[in-house]
């Protein structure tokens, strides 16, 4: 009976040892758990936001603009008088395609480098919210933009745009395509697409004026005398994108800028 009761007793202490030790083991493993690294958050991305670099860029400018004639093509069928002018809807159908080809090209650009949906794609474009600093940076930026044109008008020409809007038709539309739409896809295009991939390899203010120059550039065939004036507006539209962060307050100049044009004309 007392070898029998040892043994017994002697079992019961090896196992409680034995159940000692796991609850040790398994706590230190709770613990190692509860003190890991937690999973890295993916951090956001800085400016710029692009990610398809200068050749992305400037493929899709080209892009954008071959877009804007393939989609104008219905217009010019369909929308031509017997001298060759184009009648009003003809205008409108080439105005808006344009818009649209900025648009459609910019969007599917960003989409394929990774914006997982249309909001992503867009804030990859710099469509983003801004702080109330930004104003003063608009300000700035305005301001710069009038000295020039004053200098530019008084020492060299005053500068001078074709009147496109009367063949677009009634006042809303003008409004619409003119002071609204080619502000918004100029600036996703111009500011977002181009300066944005420009800005990956490119020091600030080299990118920002090659972005000044095409966007002048391509604006000649309704003035020459206006491309100056539109290079220095687009340098400035693309310093303010990046101080900013977005493209939001360079689009309100933007409109801003062709409102006054339109009421002018």
């Amino acid at each position: 009976m007392t070898m029998t009761a040892t043994k017994a007793s002697r079992r019961r202490i090896r196992s409680r040892v034995r159940v000692v030790r796991e609850t040790c083991e398994t706590a230190r493993g709770m613990e190692g758990n509860l003190t890991a690294d937690p999973v890295a958050e993916q951090p956001q991305r800085r400016f710029p936001y692009a990610n398809w670099g200068p050749g992305g860029a400037l493929i899709g400018v080209l892009l954008a603009l071959g877009a804007g004639i393939v989609f104008s093509i219905p217009g010019v069928i369909f929308g031509q008088k017997p001298g060759g002018h184009l009648t009003t809807f003809g205008n409108l159908w080439v105005q808006g395609a344009t818009e649209v080809g900025f648009l459609s090209v910019s969007l599917a650009v960003a989409t394929m480098r990774g914006g997982s949906s249309p909001g992503e794609a867009l804030r990859r474009l710099g469509v983003r919210a801004f702080q109330p600093s930004a104003i003063k940076w608009m300000g700035a930026a305005i301001g710069l933009y009038l000295l020039f044109i004053a200098f530019y008008g008084a020492l060299i020409v005053e500068p001078h745009q074709e009147d496109i809007a009367e063949a677009l038709g009634p006042i809303a539309t003008q409004v619409l395509l003119i002071a609204i739409l080619a502000p918004i896809s100029e600036e996703i295009c111009f500011r977002g697409m181009l300066f944005g991939g420009l800005r990956e390899r490119l020091p600030r203010l080299a990118a920002a004026l090659v972005t000044g120059v095409i966007f002048g550039g391509l604006h000649a065939f309704t003035g020459i005398t206006a491309v100056p004036p539109l290079i220095v507006f687009g340098f400035l539209l693309s310093l303010l994108y990046e101080k900013t962060g977005s493209i939001v307050p360079g689009v309100l100049l933007h409109m801003l800028n062709n409102s006054v044009a339109l009421l002018g004309q």
